[in-house]
């Protein structure tokens, strides 16, 4: 064994989740087994024990693996800015800042770096499991492609098709696929799994084999829905909706435009004390809101103007008024300070915005990128935690002598004078449970809830509920 790709026939089509519950199954059986993402584009991202950044879907795949998370898991990270461009990380390290057109030509190059760490990985292991980007389809993007069929062709990777049935037309997202596809391509496709079924699977009995004699392809299987994903730290900013309550303490957090590292909010969705809102453009703040979250963002300025145009930064400072408490994190906490200046033109064109003035602070943008994994000790409560830091900038000003927490003795962060008001750059803070129950705590919310525990479990049910529904023994026997 050394090497399995999951490709989808369309994008959000389950590849991530069939990967983590195909590593978790593979482990069961002894294997050594890591994953593997050529190139992702994902402003969640995840700090590696090798202190670089990849996509927060290898990360969990990794967990599902048992392994800690390495830069060569996903050797090329895309993590959009703008509309048209996003910074480009190599191997865990900020490359450079490329436009839609500029990385066309630099994907490439890209491809020697993409193979060197699929080629260390699969020396360490017994099986590598790789999963596609976006769908081998889209041929317009073919030439030079490090991230579907150039990489399979380029690795000698088989290739299993992966179709979305919940979003309808599964015959044609596969045999299409199969159509338009360069059939040398196509060959390296050894078969096709049914993704996010609804009903009884027997309904789909005579779809399943016509695919299978119009194709060619074996099929290994209809899996059907799998309802505990949302336990799951999600990487699309499309899957970030917490599951609705009535009651409870109210935290509402803003679905900013270029949100980032959005997985701090899962655990805090799945404690039955409280109820998560993702506010959505458009939408005022809730008149009920008790906790407002300012999330981290790829762009500070950036949504500081998407922020002002959803007319939030009314809402917000009525919030505050009426005694709200504001949390920032990362970019959020850099909104909520005076100023955020970017005179090197960092995250965009240079210059200066007023911030929301809400913590007297200000940033500055500068080029050193922080990431590393922190530990700390929390003010207020005395409570450690783990958590992160990734970002761009240096924050100071007079909230700073009253900081959210210590790092190495350091203060991190800043409090206003009423207390309300706290920003911090520390990532992933609520996965700590010991610090979230005390945390909480002060909202008058009890939890007992243990967020890893409860993620492994789920990893655990994945992987069993792949193993009723597909022939996971023949798919990982396709690898070579």
């Amino acid at each position: 064994m050394t090497g399995l790709m999951v490709q989808g026939a369309g994008s959000n089509v389950g590849k991530s989740m069939l990967v983590a519950g195909l590593c978790r199954a593979a482990r069961a059986r002894g294997l050594r087994v890591a994953p593997f993402k050529p190139q992702n584009m994902s402003n969640n991202a995840a700090v590696t024990a090798d202190g670089g950044e990849i996509g927060r879907a290898q990360a969990l795949q990794a967990l599902a693996c048992g392994l800690e998370p390495l830069s060569d898991m996903n050797p090329v990270l895309l993590k959009p800015e703008s509309e048209t461009g996003a910074q480009v990380i190599v191997q865990g390290k900020r490359l450079s800042v490329a436009q839609a057109g500029e990385y066309q030509t630099l994907k490439p190059r890209l491809m020697g770096a993409v193979l060197e760490s699929y080629r260390r990985l699969r020396a360490a292991h017994d099986l590598v499991l790789v999963e596609g980007a976006g769908s081998p389809a889209e041929v317009n993007l073919r030439a030079g492609d490090i991230a579907n069929m150039g990489f399979a062709r380029a690795a000698d990777v088989p290739v299993v098709l992966v179709g979305d049935i919940d979003r309808g037309g599964v015959i044609a997202q596969l045999v299409g696929t199969q159509a338009v596809i360069d059939p040398d391509d196509a060959a390296l496709i050894a078969g096709f799994v049914i993704n996010k079924f609804r009903g009884a699977p027997r309904l789909f009995e005579e779809g399943y084999r016509w695919i299978e004699a119009r194709t060619g392809w074996s099929g290994f299987g209809v899996l059907p829905w799998f309802t505990e994903a949302w336990r799951l730290p999600a990487e699309d900013a499309l899957d970030i909706d917490a599951p609705r309550r009535a009651a409870g303490l109210h935290v509402v957090c803003l679905r900013l435009s270029r949100i980032a590292n959005f997985d701090d909010l899962d655990p805090l969705a799945q404690e039955p004390g409280l109820r998560l809102t993702m506010l959505p453009a458009g939408q005022p703040l809730p008149g009920d809101t008790d906790l407002l979250i300012l999330p981290g963002t790829k762009s500070t300025r950036g949504d500081l103007a998407f922020l002002r145009a959803q007319g939030w930064d009314v809402d917000i400072a009525a919030h505050v008024r009426r005694g709200g408490h504001v949390l920032g994190i990362c970019g959020g906490y850099q909104m909520l300070g005076n100023r955020v200046a970017d005179p090197d033109g960092l995250e965009g064109a240079p210059g200066c915005d007023p911030g929301l003035g809400l913590l007297d602070v200000e940033t500055v943008m500068s080029p050193d990128k922080r990431l590393s994994r922190v530990s700390a000790c929390h003010v207020a409560s005395g409570a450690q935690l783990n958590g992160y830091e990734i970002h761009l900038g240096r924050t100071d000003g007079p909230d700073r002598a009253r900081p959210f927490a210590l790092v190495a003795g350091q203060p991190e962060g800043a409090i206003n004078d009423t207390g309300r008001v706290q920003g911090s750059y520390l990532h992933g803070m609520f996965t700590d449970d010991a610090f979230r129950r005390v945390w909480l705590a002060g909202f008058g919310v009890a939890t007992d809830t243990g967020y890893g525990a409860r993620v492994e479990k789920t990893l655990d049910a994945l992987a069993a509920h792949l193993e009723e529904h597909l022939d996971v023994e023949r798919l990982l026997a396709l690898a070579r």
